[in-house]
């Protein structure tokens, strides 16, 4: 019963990722018809992931990894009123400290873009500059919003706080719509306001349904809470954990602002790709698995727990593996259709959508790593131990840094290629960085619980099945007609689609027996 409750969390996450994500892909076909792999899109992806530093610190992973597990236990044990005092001392206290820092973000911004983006000189620097301060206040509001997530998805209410980011697109794709006959440079100032209203609509969707649930919450600073002091334990150590991640990614991005004009665009627009299954299908099992790991680890761990907990940990890889795999396998084989499919359009030419399958082919490399890694970390969570995946993050983020530099900068030379190719060297020897995050995740995890992961077997035959699939969908779209990358992309995705289901099924993967199960007893067929 456990097991299929949290299959049906699982659901209610991914579809309200769904949503969001979906209209996250349409916000950048409008933003890649507009701008292409400009300078000007250079300049607002970048602009984008500074103050996104401080919601990534702040926000939905460092809150529902420390707040959640502390949230979730008083209201298992019936303590409304104690949960709705903590709820609004961390409310009060992410008040303060966002205040403080956005503030002192605003006036550092020009200190900060000489670390983000070194690569950017002149007009593109004091442009960049503007964009930041703008967008600021606004990333500062989303980190209320992950506050408010963590509220619902305690109280199983997943859908809204994982759909709501789809009225922050909406503000965006908006704002483009209606400013479109601006020159490019004056348009992105538009759309920076554009976003922080976003910012603001998506929390304010999310806040009646919190105090609902939280009726008897006050906005009250109690630092003294033994609570409160628990979650500020944890926030410190998963915060800094995070952080590492982040700087991880700026290492990638200051990298990238030295590879040439549309490096940074081009990573971000396959970035929008890679990041569908990591939220689909990573990110949802891991963050509607939280509560109930929390819950089952209780206050002390003993052999039975740490066997239930196993089993736990087990099934959501398989679940995640039986999807990440061939998502992986269609970022290498079929990734131009997608690109084209998706972005191809205006300003965003053919040559554009190869160098982002490119880019996209190497993010492939540590997909599965990436999503196994998240679910790892949330039981580390919610056993309370936030000091392990801090220690690995570093790691990972040493492997990053070298790795990086290396590949991005050296092997384009070394081949004779422009450096704007360094950029799929980049993200591919982030991968292999995962990669070794993950087997120290795991190593550590199953000294505690067990062992863990998912059988050889089992992942030989999903390569296997993500394989003959990927041939037959490459076969399709060789003969298939030229009638447009939307036309070519809706045959061969889907065939690709059906041939690894009827792979996998035939194969006899668990995960794809049960889900077609459902299905077919969904609609009478079983």
């Amino acid at each position: 019963m456990t097991k299929e409750v949290g299959r049906g969390h699982a659901f209610l996450v991914g579809a309200g990722i769904l949503c969001s994500r979906l209209f996250g892909l349409v916000r950048q076909r409008v933003f890649s018809h507009y701008f292409g792999l400009s300078d000007a899109a250079d300049i607002f992806s970048a602009a984008l992931r500074v103050p996104n530093f401080l919601q990534n610190l702040f926000g939905e992973g460092v809150l529902s990894a420390s707040f959640i597990p502390v949230y979730a236990r008083l209201l298992a044990q019936n303590k409304q009123e104690d949960a709705d005092k903590l709820a609004g001392a961390i409310a009060a206290v992410l008040a303060l400290i966002i205040s403080v820092i956005v503030a002192l973000g605003v006036l550092a911004t020009p200190y900060l873009l000489w670390l983000i983006a070194p690569g950017y000189i002149g007009e593109k620097r004091e442009l960049t500059i503007l964009i930041v301060r703008i967008l600021f206040p606004g990333t500062g509001i989303l980190v209320w919003s992950a506050w408010c997530l963590g509220i619902l998805n305690s109280h199983h209410k997943f859908f809204l706080s994982y759909a709501a980011p789809v009225v922050w697109n909406l503000s965006m794709i908006l704002t483009m719509l209606i400013f479109r006959h601006l020159d490019a440079n004056h348009l992105i100032v538009y759309l920076a306001w554009g976003t922080v209203l976003g910012c603001l609509l998506q929390f304010l969707v999310q806040l009646g349904p919190v105090l609902k649930l939280a009726p008897g919450m006050r906005f009250r600073l109690d630092l003294r809470s033994a609570h409160v002091q628990q979650v500020g334990g944890s926030f410190l150590g998963v915060a800094i954990g995070r952080g590492v991640v982040q700087i991880s990614a700026f290492v990638d991005q200051a990298i990238s602002t030295l590879l040439g004009s549309g490096a940074i665009a081009g990573m971000t627009t396959a970035s929008s790709v890679n990041l569908l299954p990591v939220s689909l299908f990573g990110m949802a099992i891991s963050a509607s698995e939280l509560p109930t790991l929390s819950r089952m680890a209780g206050d002390e761990v003993n052999a039975d727990v740490a066997a239930k907990l196993s089993v736990r940990l087990n099934n959501g890889l398989e679940r995640i593996a039986f999807f990440i795999v061939p998502s992986a396998m269609a970022f290498f084989a079929l990734g131009n259709v997608v690109v084209a499919a998706l972005y191809q359009s205006g300003a965003f030419t053919r040559k554009d959508s190869l160098y982002v399958w490119a880019i996209l082919a190497g993010s492939g490399v540590g997909l599965l790593a990436s999503t196994f890694g998240r679910l790892y970390a949330s039981t580390y969570y919610a056993l309370r131990d936030t000091r392990t995946p801090l220690r690995f993050a570093l790691v990972r983020l040493a492997f990053t840094a070298v790795l990086g530099l290396a590949s991005a900068l050296l092997l384009p030379r070394w081949f004779g290629i422009p450096m704007q190719w360094g950029a799929v060297g980049l993200t591919a020897s982030a991968g292999v960085a995962g990669w070794i995050e993950f087997h120290l995740l795991r190593r550590k995890m199953n000294k505690r619980l067990g062992p863990t992961g998912v059988s050889a077997a089992m992942m030989v035959k999903l390569w296997g099945g993500a394989g003959v699939a990927a041939l037959l969908a490459c076969a399709v779209e060789y003969y298939l007609p030229n009638r447009g990358p939307i036309f070519r992309a809706l045959f061969v995705l889907s065939t690709y689609g059906v041939a690894y289901f009827a792979a996998t099924y035939l194969l006899r993967i668990k995960v794809c027996v049960e889900l077609i199960g459902k299905i077919t007893r969904r609609i009478g067929i079983g």
